[in-house]
């Protein structure tokens, strides 16, 4: 006979699943809606024990926006969530005035508010408050406007990548919005081992014993001189260390032979060779892992959309995946 769990078996449930803070993001744009609408597929709690960080008021006005009956409930911290589907659980820490919302509009206000939002939420993640924080979609120009920019995470080479997920398409960047000229100067064979390095680390950590990368090489058909003399001295570091690492390949076909599952994941050298073959090959559905923090951080792979920001069309399945995807990587599920 099948009966209600108990108490116990409920908190025996709940403890196993990790617990996850999502910023809600900008809110003139799109992030509040497709936040409630990742909410509402129940698919994030079923992986992790989720909470929002943000206005309430936004959220409220998204819900409705988004044509959902859920329950809008302001908590203090995670110890006080619903853990429910249907009740939206927000930390709200009155860093915006709802009479400062200006929808499709880039404010002082909204940049500052949703610096203070992403501060509470690293401040969170390394307390161990939470065990992984996503970043919704933000304006750049808000937080700069707000002198907030630095609470978005940065990504510093050397120190920070960014992986971008996409089906079978998995790449991690060794630099990010950095000009061609300067990459040229920063690509080195350290920083390619350290690359090689934290991406073999994390991937083993996820669940792939082995893991296969390519390496992208910088020029047409790796053929210039920081192949040979940075990338290719950088790769036989990391294979000298048992890192299954194979390159400089051609940046032409390198991405393939990932989706067509020869490699396991691509390091690209540069942000659009590698955004480029992320977003032809799928751009619904992606997301981001920052690596080289000491939790785990997720973000999506879009802006704040102001064209169509309240008008309840905006697609919510690259906040879902990086919400649940957090939760799988957290949970130990693996990739």
């Amino acid at each position: 006979m099948n009966e209600t769990p108990g108490k116990s078996a409920v908190a025996s449930r709940s403890n196993r699943r990790p617990r996850v803070g999502t910023v809600i993001g900008d809110v003139a744009g799109i992030g509040p809606e497709v936040v409630a609408k990742a909410w509402a597929t129940g698919e994030v709690h079923a992986v992790s024990r989720p909470v929002l960080i943000g206005s309430a008021h936004a959220m409220r006005d998204a819900v409705d926006i988004a044509g959902l009956s859920m329950e809008v409930r302001t908590v203090a911290g995670v110890d006080q969530i619903a853990d429910d589907p249907r009740i939206i659980d927000i930390i709200d820490n009155g860093a915006l005035d709802p009479a400062d919302i200006r929808r499709a509009e880039d404010t002082l206000a909204s940049g500052a508010a949703t610096g203070s939002w992403l501060g509470l939420a690293d401040e969170m993640a390394r307390r161990g408050d939470l065990d992984a924080t996503i970043m919704g979609p933000v304006s750049a120009k808000a937080l700069e406007m707000a002198g907030a920019l630095d609470k978005a995470v940065r990504v510093v080479a050397g120190e920070t990548y960014l992986l971008l997920l996409t089906g079978p398409l998995r790449v991690l960047h060794l630099t990010d919005h950095m000009p061609l000229r300067q990459v040229c100067d920063t690509v080195s064979a350290d920083l390619v081992d350290d690359a090689l390095t934290l991406l073999d680390k994390s991937f083993r950590a996820w669940g792939i014993a082995n893991p296969r990368i390519g390496v992208a090489g910088l020029n047409a058909h790796a053929a210039g001189v920081e192949d040979r003399e940075q990338i290719a001295p950088g790769v036989e570091l990391a294979r000298a260390k048992g890192i299954g690492a194979e390159g400089p390949l051609s940046p032409d076909t390198v991405f393939r032979r990932c989706i067509e599952d020869r490699y396991d994941v691509v390091l690209a050298m540069y942000h659009d060779q590698g955004h480029i073959a992320v977003k032809t090959w799928g751009f619904s559905g992606n997301c981001v892992v920052v690596l080289g923090l000491p939790y785990l951080h997720l973000s999506v792979a879009h802006g704040t959309a102001f064209d169509i920001a309240g008008k309840g069309i905006a697609d919510h399945s690259m906040i879902l995946e990086a919400m649940v995807r957090a939760g799988q990587l957290c949970g130990g599920a693996g990739l």
